[in-house]
């Protein structure tokens, strides 16, 4: 699957999740929601790469020399990156629906 196809479907993910949400606070989110679907692009072509190439260089010579590799290095930079705006999404939805809940407990 190419690049702009994973990245397309990564934000069509997001965005119907985020349909049930407060107009305002998707409007909020929304750049987070396309730098998730950029960063998960981003690294389905960076697995791809470490799949041939390992994270890993070893030596031939003398295998207890060992230096990561450039792409394993931004694979995980991106994780975490990942991690982090993938984190903020789900909290602004459990806010959501905790503040939906609220709403239907005014009619008890």
């Amino acid at each position: 699957m190419s690049k702009s196809e994973v990245y397309r479907q990564e934000l069509a993910k997001l965005t119907e999740i985020f349909a049930d949400v407060d107009v305002s606070k998707r409007k909020l989110v929304e750049g987070l929601i396309e730098d998730a679907a950029f960063l998960k692009a981003e690294n389905d072509v960076l697995k791809q790469v470490i799949s041939k190439t390992g994270m890993v260089k070893v030596h031939p010579e003398y295998p207890e020399l060992q230096k990561p590799t450039e792409a394993g290095k931004q694979y995980l930079k991106n994780i975490n990156s990942y991690s982090v705006v993938i984190k903020t999404l789900n909290g602004v939805l459990s806010k959501n629906m905790i503040e939906e809940e609220d709403d239907l407990s005014d009619f008890e």
